[in-house]
């Protein structure tokens, strides 16, 4: 054991009376820290029910925000429901314009009246005897001669 003590200079051994004094002394700051600081916690413990309300009503105009405007509020949920009804719309009208081509098809498969009225129409295609008229194009919007006209 003399040897550890001579390896060690930090170290040193406290006898029983030292080490009371230690603590009373410990105690003793303990005692005047508190007493410094009393008034302090003093004034904390009293305002405490008023932080409390602080933070609560803090905490409580932070969650509507997020709940109202956050990325999943309620505003972004009104703006999606919106763009869902009105892509369900189209994929309705886009069923719809499905099923008549198909019903289109189907006629111009083996019907032959479908098969003439399409070749009229598509090739102007006319019988033996039969005039064909056609509209002539529309003429091309006339331009502004100056840039002032434009508005």
């Amino acid at each position: 054991m003399q040897e550890k003590e001579k390896t060690n200079p930090s170290y040193r051994p406290i006898r029983l009376p030292e080490a009371r004094e230690h603590v009373r002394r410990a105690g003793q700051y303990v005692l005047q820290a508190a007493e410094e600081y009393q008034p302090v916690v003093h004034r904390a413990f009293s305002l405490r029910r008023k932080i409390g309300t602080v933070l609560a009503a803090a905490l409580a105009v932070w969650l509507f925000f997020h709940v109202v405007l956050g990325a999943n509020g309620a505003l972004a949920y009104g703006n999606k429901r919106n763009e869902y009804k009105t892509l369900a719309k189209d994929v309705d009208q886009l069923q719809e314009q499905n099923e008549q081509l198909r019903k289109h098809i189907e006629a111009l498969k083996g019907d032959p009246a479908a098969i003439e009225r399409e070749a009229r129409e598509q090739l102007h295609y006319a019988k033996p005897g039969e005039i064909v008229y056609v509209a002539p194009a529309p003429p091309p919007p006339v331009m502004p001669k100056n840039h002032s006209a434009k508005r």
